[in-house]
């Protein structure tokens, strides 16, 4: 495993580690942010950090090589590389269809005078971001099955 996943991993968790001291010694209105953020940073950092440990070990470095030959040659499989591309295509269109409607939803709750606070509209993102990934997942599968 490279060296560089060791640096990021250890980089992941100092700028996590930064963010809760930040966080727990301060006291203001972004100390859940802090929190998120650090929780976001420590987390992965100690699993790239354990990673790099075990697949550096010489009982699976064998099986690390598998693996990231396996990877390459997913990764580069031209059917699969034209239908990553068609499935993002169509869940680019289902996302703008999606847009589309939302700002006609957002504009008739607007001249009805239904008010949106801030968690409502992160809420709604978060669920676009999620609705983008299913279907960008789910249309590749679909298209593998077809072809």
């Amino acid at each position: 495993m490279k060296k560089s996943n060791l640096i990021t991993g250890i980089m992941f968790a100092l700028v996590g580690t930064v963010l809760l001291l930040i966080a727990l010694l301060t006291y203001s209105k972004l100390d859940g942010l802090l929190f998120g953020f650090a929780g976001a940073g420590i987390g992965p950092g100690i699993v790239m950090i354990c990673k790099y440990f075990y697949w550096s070990t010489p009982k699976n470095k064998e099986r690390y090589q598998e693996r990231i030959t396996d990877e390459k040659i997913e990764q580069h499989d031209e059917l699969k590389v034209k239908l990553r591309d068609k499935s993002g295509r169509y869940s680019y269109v289902l996302g703008l269809i999606a847009i589309s409607i939302s700002m006609v939803v957002f504009s008739i709750m607007g001249a009805l005078e239904i008010t949106i606070n801030s968690r409502m509209i992160i809420l709604y993102l978060g669920g676009y971001l999620v609705f983008q990934i299913v279907a960008g997942i789910a249309i590749f599968n679909h298209l593998l099955k077809k072809y």
